[in-house]
């Protein structure tokens, strides 16, 4: 049992990275330091979009509207951490 929340563990941790990678390609794209119109860009930017958009969605749904800020993937990782910290505090000690 304790695999199986080793291996939640590492893709809730993963998902974080994907989140934070995400946040700042999205403030490259927006400052124009980055644009979609390259290949590999593109790419990129559709895979982190494919991946986090599904999660984000109901999040924004909820949020009343901020004016142009976008605080759901804050939201997201503070869901995720808060899950992570049960993970470790409660589930993972009671496991053998």
């Amino acid at each position: 049992m304790r695999a199986v929340l080793d291996v939640v563990l590492l893709a809730l941790q993963l998902y974080t990275w994907l989140l934070i990678a995400m946040a700042i390609l999205s403030w490259l794209v927006a400052f124009n330091v980055v644009n979609t119109r390259n290949s590999v860009v593109a790419a990129i930017w559709d895979f982190l979009i494919r991946i986090t958009e599904p999660v984000l969605r109901p999040i924004r749904n909820m949020l009343p509207s901020m004016g142009g800020i976008d605080i759901s993937p804050i939201i997201l990782l503070l869901i995720i951490f808060f899950i992570q910290r049960v993970i470790v505090l409660y589930l993972y000690p009671s496991v053998y």
